[in-house]
């Protein structure tokens, strides 16, 4: 008699299912964005990202505390200034917004991993992330600036800096910077190919950080690009990086498991706000389970290859992972 393959036995029973499974989700890949403005007593759901907020200072430990206690890891910080300028110098400030928060969090959670996004479109006033001049983003005035802001950051208490501009050379002078400050220890997770999406839209609107004009495709990559991501990729890891990020992940987990395959570096995936918005809309409609779609969605970001996932769903997969 023929020998009958059966694959199926090691389906049988949600028992077997979990003993052979490849991929695991633990509560420990997650990363939560959190959105801090200025101000007192506001948490004010973002319409966009149903169960995220805006959240002032006083109101961002309670926030933090439920974080610490689902047994997520790390934070990432995003912050709305309420004075903006063309160089957005807003954002290297001493009491500016992200490093009041990062002292008040490392006052009472040190053991919580801290990363600061380190960009300069939500402090300038036309939305770009650097400096203008005639239309024209400028590159090395740029990362200039970066530079000042990451130092800024590792001042306040960030465990980690995450450069998300994708300027030429920003990590190369964001890692000579902190260590001529003292910072060697302090780590660079870069947005090493991040690409000019259509699903940042709900977080330009909770950043208010949408260019007042153009557009970002002359720095952010083309879509279309694989092998020119392994080339960013790779000038991040000889400038300095110390994680390697890519976003969106979705769409791009191709992108996600090329970095794995050609590169030692642990690797980060943003699972972006469009990306979270299409699920949460889905759900609401009736049209699609949440919670299993949503773990669908982080596995195979995992399985693709990356160890750290970003992701607004960190909370409710936190809980439902138990």
């Amino acid at each position: 008699m023929d020998l009958i393959h059966r694959p199926r036995r090691l389906r049988k029973t949600k028992a077997i299912r979990n003993l052979v499974r490849e991929t695991k989700l633990s509560r420990e890949d997650l990363i939560y964005p959190l959105f801090v403005v200025e101000g007192e007593g506001i948490k004010e759901e973002i319409p966009s990202m149903p169960g995220n907020f805006h959240l002032s200072i006083d109101k961002l430990l309670a926030e933090v505390k439920k974080i610490v206690d689902l047994g997520i890891l790390g934070i990432i910080l995003f912050g709305i200034p309420d004075q903006k300028d063309e160089i957005g110098s807003t954002a290297w400030a001493e009491d500016g917004i992200i490093q009041r928060a990062c002292r008040k969090i490392k006052e009472a959670y040190p053991e919580l991993l801290i990363i600061t996004d380190v960009c300069l479109c939500q402090y300038t006033s036309h939305g770009h992330c650097g400096t203008l001049e005639e239309g024209c983003l400028l590159n090395d005035p740029t990362i200039e600036n970066l530079a000042k802001v990451a130092i800024s950051h590792a001042q306040a208490g960030a465990d980690m800096v995450a450069p998300s501009d994708m300027m030429d050379g920003r990590v190369g002078a964001i890692r000579e910077g902190l260590d001529q400050h003292g910072y060697e220890d302090i780590a660079i997770i870069s947005y090493s190919a991040k690409y000019a999406s259509a699903f940042y839209g709900p977080f330009r609107d909770a950043a208010h950080s949408a260019p007042q004009e153009g557009d970002r495709k002359s720095y952010q990559m083309d879509p279309a690009n694989s092998d020119e991501a392994l080339r960013e990729i790779q000038l991040d890891v000889e400038e300095g990086a110390d994680i390697i990020m890519v976003k969106p992940a979705l769409s791009y987990l191709d992108i996600i498991r090329r970095a794995k395959d050609n590169f030692t570096l642990p690797i980060a995936a943003y699972n972006v706000s469009g990306e979270y918005a299409m699920i949460k809309a889905a759900a609401q409609k009736g049209w699609l389970d949440e919670k299993v779609a949503v773990l669908e969605m982080l596995t195979s970001i995992k399985r693709a290859g990356a160890e750290i996932i970003i992701t607004y769903c960190a909370k409710d997969v936190a809980k439902w992972l138990g």
